[in-house]
């Protein structure tokens, strides 16, 4: 079989499935696991590089505003790949290409091409993924597998916040975006919640939105995690000031207390797939870490001091 992702995450779950050799395309942005890297690339972006946070978030605006694409397929790299299935979604118009145009040119690719659409909108949503890429590539067998070894790393997880009293759960914001105000959605509430915190900002199962500063405020997160969709931990800290500079950040329980925090939201967080549970676990050891262990190769969150960012 003959596999292109057109997600980031859809790729990771291709290799965990052990199916990278069936992997012949990837979007521009697929990075993990890094032997991808080198593969042909069937997709690019109209966001040139270089643009701040607010130059990104104006022309992601314009862009949806007259229904023009943010990404766009290579169809020539598509055709001579010749693939026998391709894993897209429909879930964010920010995320990938339109799905409509995926469909619209699988009609006319050689062969019988399988087209199979990722939706989840919450964590439970996102290893069912597992299952659906694993039966459309014919290994179903090895999906449960994946899929169950996942389940009991969270399952672990929420065992053990489950020991966790109630007044000892802090209030948790995500941010997704900071330059406007972006909280987190779908997901994030559930992550929270599983790893032992109260979620303050952001709707469960529902997208993220643009927020106001008093919605932040008023929010009065005790914790507060920067989580930047699409960037690394390099980039994020470029944008960190944009922050901390604000002059009611000051004001938030979590920046009085010393207890921001950012991480790489691009290869977590922000990713529907299995990095997903490695960002719970992430999370579960910023709020308890006597609780909650650290995974070995996994990296702590950043902890961010008002001096060291102002």
């Amino acid at each position: 079989m003959r596999i292109v992702s057109l997600l980031p995450s859809a790729t990771e779950i291709i290799c965990g499935l052990g199916l990278r050799d069936s992997l012949v395309g990837v979007t521009h942005e697929c990075d993990y696991p890094a032997d991808v890297l080198g593969l042909p690339v069937v997709t690019m972006s109209r966001i040139p590089k270089g643009l701040s946070s607010a130059e990104i978030d104006a022309m992601v605006n314009s862009q949806l505003e007259t229904d023009s694409a943010l990404y766009s397929l290579k169809t020539d790299v598509l055709e001579a790949l010749a693939p026998d299935l391709i894993v897209t979604q429909a879930l964010c118009d920010v995320c990938a290409v339109s799905a409509d145009e995926v469909n619209a040119i699988a009609c006319q690719l050689p062969g019988e091409v399988e087209v199979v659409n990722l939706e989840p909108t919450c964590l439970n949503d996102v290893l069912d993924t597992v299952l659906l890429v694993g039966n459309a590539a014919g290994c179903t067998e090895v999906a449960h597998q994946y899929h169950a070894g996942l389940k009991r790393r969270v399952e672990a997880v929420a065992a053990r916040s489950a020991t966790i009293a109630k007044e000892n759960r802090p209030r948790v914001a995500i941010l997704e975006w900071v330059d406007p105000l972006f909280d987190g959605g779908h997901w994030y509430p559930e992550l929270i919640e599983l790893a032992g915190g109260t979620p303050c900002f952001g709707d469960r199962h529902g997208p993220s939105r643009r927020r106001n500063w008093s919605d932040l405020l008023a929010a009065a997160p005790e914790v507060l995690l920067v989580a930047l969709c699409g960037f690394n931990l390099h980039r994020t800290v470029q944008d960190l000031p944009l922050l901390t500079n604000q002059p009611d950040y000051v004001m938030l329980p979590a920046a009085q207390t010393g207890q921001v925090y950012a991480v790489d939201g691009n290869r977590y967080f922000s990713r529907p797939g299995p990095g997903l549970v490695d960002s719970l676990e992430i999370l579960a050891n910023l709020l308890h870490p006597n609780t909650h262990p650290l995974p070995g190769g996994l990296a702590p969150a950043m902890c961010i001091s008002n001096e060291e960012w102002s």
